[in-house]
This record gives C-alpha cells, structure tokens and sequence, in this order.
C-alpha cells in the first residue's frame, strides 16, 4: 500500500489467511534408473521448484523461486500452493538433462489448509518442458546452469483489455479466450571459487529473459541480470553480495484498455492512475552467517516506476531477512 505496486511482488512473504496454521505443501513419489540417467516423481508439486529455477534466484527477494513473470500466471503452482502432476528427468550426459511433464493446474487456491484435494477447482493442464546444459569451466571445475523453457497452459484466458467504453465499441473488439504459453532462457554461470569445491562456493553471474502470451499475460516479458558474489571484503569469506536488476513489461492489452477508458472519461481500474506500461526493481543483499545454521540479510530495493506508471514516485524499501535452520 505504501508503493503503490500490486504486480510486482516485492517480498518473499506467504502468508495464511484463515484458521489454518499450516499447510501441505509437496507430496510426492520419486525413482530414479539407470544410475540417475532417468527419474520420475508423480503426487502433488510445486512447478517453480522443478521448471525456471535455481538456488541463485532464492537468494533474492523479488525472485524466489523462480522470475515473476514465471510465478504469476495460475498454471504455475508456487510453493507452497502445489498441483497434482508429475515430470519426466532423462539425463543422456553429464552435463545435458530434459525434463517435461503435465500437471492439472486452476486458479489461486481458496483453501489455505493443501488438503481440499476434491473440491480444488481447475481449469486445465500445464505442459513444460526444458533443457539444462550445466557445463564446468577450465581447471577449478566452475559450473554453469544454461536454461531454456517452454510451457502450454491449455486454461481459457480472457484478453486484458478489459472493459470497452461503449463509444470504441464498433471498432475495437475484444479477442476470445485462449490458452496461455510461457517461454523462457537462463542462465548463471560461476566466475570464481572461493572456499570449497560444492556448487555455492564461489561468485556467480546470472540473467534471464521470460515471454508470455502478451494479450493475456500480466506480464508479457520480464528481463533480470545480476550478480551473487562471495567473500568480496576481506576477512569475511562466507558472506555473500547479491545484485540484481529486474524490468517488467505489463500486456500491451493492459495499456491499450486503459488508454481507452482513460479517454472516455472513466476508470481505468482499482489503483490504477495512468495507463500501466512498465516497471523495474533494484535489489541487493549482503548475506552474513552469524553461526552454523544462522543467516542475517540486509535487504534494500530500489522500486522504479511503482503502479507501472510515472505518476507515483519511485520507493526504496529496506528490511531484514533472517534464516534458521534448526
């Protein structure tokens, strides 16, 4: 409320709302053959903990588990809300793996408790697939994680123009429902090593690009580079820097509707001040691990263009994140 941004989550933060205290979240059957080559896991998952993520994105706020525009659309469940489905892993080489699988998906959860198997209501199935290539460069074996990514959400999506003030009636129509497609390409790759030979030990690079059905898509492409560096001040090798810069582009169907509105003389919508076109978001933490198990982040965000309009004032936001592993 005080941003001003209802797009662009700006915190990790999953609440639940209700009587419910806790909630189920993944539930699932796994077995691998073939010394690992092939695995096969079937129950109820969350798809941003399989499809379009990485450990590197958690580190951040705005990005876990997996890019906005990934996480937005209803076809893909996000921890904890999980969906009924499975996924196929074939791994022909070391450093090659394709996943794909189908999963039945619906509409944000009403039930907060993750037992309302029976009475959840959906709206179609989700079909990823992806190829990873994760490589290790030159002598100190620095891995790399390349992605790329497709998905066909079969659910009936509504055009975002919204409504059509009865004056553009005659000449401009809204497009029927249609399903939804999601394509995406990431990568973060290791530049240095530093204190150790397992995956987090070192300084990364990383960026990403994400596509979606534009015309019936919040968000019909978001960008993020940045940077996850480790031991950069001397003395302190185990706390970890993050940079990150993320730009998102609503639907060109969105600004199109409120344009019209806007020049009938009507609302353009809750919370809406100016025709919505895009954002961007500055982030960066310094991860400290106090003792075993303890970690304390400082958070800062720079909000840019907050609403996706130029009206309300950028925001810097601040905070503090603290993990425990028990």
């Amino acid at each position: 409320d005080h941003v001003g941004e209802r797009n662009v989550l700006l915190t990790e933060v999953w609440s639940i709302h209700g009587p419910a205290a806790a909630r189920l979240a993944d539930l699932y059957l796994e077995k691998s053959f073939l010394n690992n080559r092939i695995n096969i896991n079937l129950g109820r998952i969350a798809l941003t903990h399989t499809y379009s993520t990485s450990v590197l994105l958690c580190t951040f706020m705005t990005m876990c588990s997996a890019p906005m525009a990934i996480r937005e659309p209803a076809g893909w469940s996000v921890y904890p809300k999980t969906s009924w489905g499975g996924t196929f892993r074939i791994r022909p080489t070391r450093d090659l793996i394709l996943r794909t699988g189908i999963y039945r998906i619906g509409p944000k959860p009403v039930d907060n408790t993750g037992w309302a198997w029976g009475s959840e209501p959906y709206t179609g199935v989700q079909t990823p697939v992806e190829l990873t290539w994760e490589p290790f460069w030159d002598a100190q074996k620095l891995p790399g994680h390349y992605k790329i990514g497709y998905a066909h959400d079969t659910s009936p999506y509504a055009d975002l123009i919204g409504t059509v003030p009865p004056e553009f009636a005659a000449s401009v129509h809204k497009r029927k429902e249609r399903p939804r497609d999601s394509f995406y390409v990431e990568m973060d790759q290791m530049v240095y090593r530093s204190h150790g030979q397992h995956q987090m030990a070192g300084g990364y690079i990383l960026a990403g690009f994400v596509h979606n059905t534009p015309s019936n898509s919040t968000f019909s492409n978001e960008f993020y580079a940045g940077a996850s560096l480790l031991g950069i001040i001397p003395g302190r090798p185990f706390d970890r820097l993050g940079v990150m810069y993320s730009y998102y582009q609503l639907s060109p169907r969105t600004t199109y509707g409120e344009r019209l509105r806007q020049m009938a003389g009507i609302s353009m919508g809750d919370y809406v001040n100016a025709p919505q076109t895009h954002s961007a978001v500055l982030e960066a933490y310094y991860g400290i691990p106090v003792m075993p198990g303890l970690v304390i982040t400082p958070e800062f965000e720079y909000m840019m263009r907050p609403g996706e309009t130029s009206v309300i004032p950028n925001a810097i936001l601040t905070g503090l994140k603290v993990i425990s592993a028990l």
